[in-house]
């Protein structure tokens, strides 16, 4: 599909994804250091936990560089251990779920404009037409996408060192759109 314009938002939530990954992974070090107190040394646990803990560091080393931070290999990883766990191999199934939607959470979401409506891209897009809209604004670096039924949305806007059009042709734009429904 062609969109005659994309805005790309902020996501508030990689943060909170980050926090919820860390957790996970020292849910993990500290279950497999259990594990290996309560029936013996193993050696597959101990390497499971280093493992574990060094990738810890990796994105620690990261945060402190100020790069984004990426658990998903490692979270993959720590499901992968929990198989090989004496008990609760089931926890691996949570952790491959993390794994896959630690990207969707992390990607600025996007709304494409065209022609009949707008698209939020998520992880499951959903369609708006023009004629669901009252109003549509972008200005200061925030959009209010206002809806006929009382809902608004209101985000920030990425910030882009070279916009792709002007604030005013895109709010022209959307004004156009919305004028010719009625």
């Amino acid at each position: 599909m062609h969109y005659d314009y994309v805005v790309i938002l902020k996501r508030e939530n990689a943060r909170k994804t980050d926090l919820v990954s860390v957790l996970l992974l020292i849910f993990s070090i500290i279950s497999f250091s259990y594990a290996q107190i309560r029936n013996g040394f193993n050696g597959f646990l101990t390497i499971s936990a280093i493992i574990l803990f060094l990738g810890l560091l990796v994105n620690l080393y990261s945060f402190r560089k100020k790069k984004e931070m990426q658990f998903r290999n490692w979270l993959l990883a720590a499901a992968l251990f929990w198989l090989g766990m004496p008990f609760f191999q089931w926890m691996s199934l949570p952790f491959i779920f993390f794994a896959i939607l630690e990207a969707q959470a992390k990607y600025p979401l996007e709304i494409g404009f065209y022609s009949e409506g707008l698209v939020l891209n998520s992880l499951f897009k959903k369609k708006f037409p023009w004629s669901s809209l009252q109003s549509v604004i972008l200005k200061d670096g925030l959009l209010t996408l206002d809806f006929k039924d009382n809902k608004l949305i209101q985000k920030e806007v990425l910030d882009d060192d070279e916009p792709d059009a002007p604030e005013d042709e895109f709010n022209d734009y959307c004004r156009s759109k919305l004028v010719n429904l009625q």
